[in-house]
């Protein structure tokens, strides 16, 4: 895994380009965002003028629609490249645990189903291929296995729950059936048998976390306004978002037991979402915006370093740029 050591930061900014960050989570912001199969054609878009708005090093993949459409690009301190030019809808990209492959979501075959493709956009092969829409994955520590969320729809509105396919077989199996609700966005400690993942029992989505040896299945959280957590490198702690603060959202984190709650961003105009650690576990990258996503306004990558109120403006395209994996 390639490590991240230190973050510079360009002297003689306008203040304006160092911020706080506040951002909150919602039950509709579970699903991807919705675009039509068979979308036009991707805009042709010079990528040389896109550079990080700081210094760091390891390798950013995130959506973004800066081309037309959602398709996945990649983040370095070199620039931004490209990986997917499909006309259809590529999102939520998500680095296998050996870095050697990312596995997204689209809906280039009619439905939202799993895919995973090499590090540098090349053979791009499907895992899913179910009835049921397949969205926003999560690899298991073997990387062998990824644990995604199918969505069902219902007579009104939808219901969700976590799936494992095997890469090898194919093989398809339910995961935490015995959670009574919805189930979405799984994510795994690299350091033991622990799944975090976003559930909703009556109203309202919070954090969970299950013991994959005992089948024990906790609340990390309560009151309905919580989701999307992911575990640090070392999986000490997690970071998840919450609307506790603003009624919109923040950056929020814990310990890996659920304890030591702390609000890491702090910025009532703005929704902040989506975080994922840098590999070395000093900072977290994650995705802001003025207006709710997924349908509304310009989206851009900002790090904050746990411990500080130190929020770093990292790039932004003038579309929505989100869901950010660090390598």
């Amino acid at each position: 895994m390639s490590g991240v050591r230190r973050v510079r930061f360009f002297i003689g900014w306008p203040a304006g380009l160092i911020f706080l960050v506040v951002l909150g989570c919602r039950g509709r912001d579970v699903g991807p965002s919705a675009s039509p199969a068979g979308s036009p054609a991707a805009q042709v878009v010079d990528l040389s003028s896109f550079r990080p708005q700081s210094e760091f090093l390891g390798r950013i993949v995130f959506q973004s629609d800066l081309g037309g459409n959602n398709d996945i690009y990649l983040l370095t301190g070199g620039g931004l490249r490209r990986l997917t030019r499909d006309p259809a809808s590529d999102e939520f990209p998500r680095w296998s645990p050996d870095g050697r492959s990312i596995a997204f979501t689209s809906n280039r075959g009619g439905t939202y189903q799993i895919y995973v493709m090499d590090a540098d956009g090349e053979n791009v092969r499907r895992v899913t291929n179910g009835e049921r829409e397949a969205i926003e994955e999560g690899w298991y520590p073997d990387g062998k296995r990824l644990a995604y969320t199918e969505q069902r729809k219902k007579a009104i509105g939808r219901s969700y729950r976590l799936m494992t396919a095997d890469l090898s077989s194919g093989a398809v199996t339910p995961l935490l059936p015995e959670f009574k609700g919805s189930t979405a966005l799984p994510d795994f400690s690299p350091t033991a048998p622990l799944l975090a993942f976003t559930g909703k029992r009556t109203m309202g989505w919070d954090a969970y976390l299950a013991d994959l040896r005992t089948g024990e299945i906790r609340a990390l959280t309560e009151g309905g306004k919580a989701c999307r957590p992911r575990f640090s490198p070392d999986g000490t702690r997690i970071a998840y978002v919450s609307s506790t603060a603003d009624g919109k959202g923040d950056i929020w984190m814990m310990n890996s037991a659920g304890g030591g709650k702390e609000q890491l961003t702090d910025r009532p105009d703005s929704y902040d979402y989506f975080p994922a650690w840098s590999p070395d576990g000093e900072w977290i990258v994650f995705a802001s915006g003025t207006k709710h996503y997924p349908t509304e306004g310009i989206w851009e990558l900002a790090l904050i370093k746990p411990g500080t109120n130190l929020v770093v403006p990292l790039f932004k395209s003038g579309g929505r740029d989100v869901f950010p994996d660090w390598r």
